[in-house]
């Protein structure tokens, strides 16, 4: 049903951008500059139907999974891994804050950095003929980061031993300043807590407006870099490359969600294979890194970015070898 409504919306697209598209390739632009001002002009709508889908979504169902991550324990990293597939920042903030209170286990944190989709899955979306990596790409960072999760826990004790969770905190008083975190970091300076219907509109005007900026400056320079140097062509042969996955990753570890959207374009323009795509959208916990290294023990914090990097870049090798 998306997918149709989606093939709707191009459609209408179409027939309602190829005046504006006329006028801009009259204009005295560089080609790579027109090409990539119409691409993110074209995303505008889908986009802001997505987010708006989004917003009705967190509005209805974000307390509810709050509550689940909150009161599961041997089932967290399930929980928490499903949760952070929602295409949000706010699950990855959510994360971090439970984890430096020691209310979910370093695994479950894990799990969470790496299912966390950010902006990757409503560009994609926002890409008709690109739909076709939504799937494969929410199927294996649900499938690596339930695995990955369960695995740190079992290594490092977390799994059998509940003297891990700290009792000291209860889960309202965690939820409550997680919370004040996704208000403080999250995009837009938006939280979902207190939100009123009048922003179910609002948000996804001003989400929308932020992400086509971020669109359009990312697109300029790849179509820059692709008109200028033989980017496409190193990638190309270097598709088995595993220092493009371990790149990707390391790329991936910078908290801001510009960074997905890089990597989701560069993906959908071919300039990076999907392995090595993998490797930084797994790495890409989005805000909830910075607000760990914020709150939490630096050296722990060292160590959970250290696991992370090392599975998205053994992850992204394997699918790269076996792709």
């Amino acid at each position: 049903m998306l997918i149709s409504i989606l093939n709707k919306i191009n459609e209408l697209n179409e027939a309602i951008f190829s005046p504006i598209d006329g006028l801009i390739e009259k204009l005295p632009l560089e080609e790579w500059i027109s090409d990539a001002i119409i691409d993110s002009i074209h995303l505008v709508p889908f986009l802001f139907f997505i987010f708006v889908v989004i917003e009705l979504l967190e509005f209805y169902f974000s307390d509810k999974i709050d509550s689940c991550i909150k009161k599961s324990r041997k089932r967290s990293v399930a929980v928490g891994s499903l949760a952070s597939l929602f295409p949000q920042c706010g699950f990855s903030v959510i994360a971090s804050s439970l984890y430096s209170r020691r209310l979910i286990t370093r695994g479950c944190a894990i799990a969470v950095y790496l299912g966390t989709s950010d902006e990757s899955i409503p560009i994609l979306l926002a890409n008709p003929e690109k739909i076709h990596y939504v799937l494969p790409i929410i199927g294996l960072k649900l499938l690596i980061a339930i695995i990955a999760g369960y695995l740190i826990d079992i290594v490092s004790g977390h799994f059998n031993n509940p003297d891990v969770i700290n009792k000291d905190v209860t889960p309202e008083e965690a939820m409550e300043e997680a919370h004040e975190h996704v208000h403080e970091e999250g995009c837009c300076n938006h939280s979902p807590e207190g939100i009123n219907k009048r922003e179910l509109i609002l948000h996804p005007i001003s989400h929308t407006i932020n992400i086509t900026a971020f669109i359009l400056v990312i697109t300029l320079v790849l179509n820059y870099i692709l008109e200028h140097f033989s980017v496409t062509d190193f990638f190309l042969q270097n598709t088995h490359s595993y220092l493009q996955c371990a790149a990707a990753a390391l790329i991936g570890l910078i908290p801001n969600c510009a960074i997905s959207i890089a990597i989701t374009m560069m993906l959908i323009k071919g300039t990076i294979s999907f392995g090595a795509a993998m490797s930084g959208l797994l790495s890409n916990g989005g805000l909830g890194l910075l607000v760990l290294l914020k709150n939490n023990n630096f050296k722990d914090t060292l160590k959970v970015i250290f696991i992370l990097l090392i599975v998205s870049i053994i992850s992204g090798c394997i699918i790269e070898f076996l792709a």
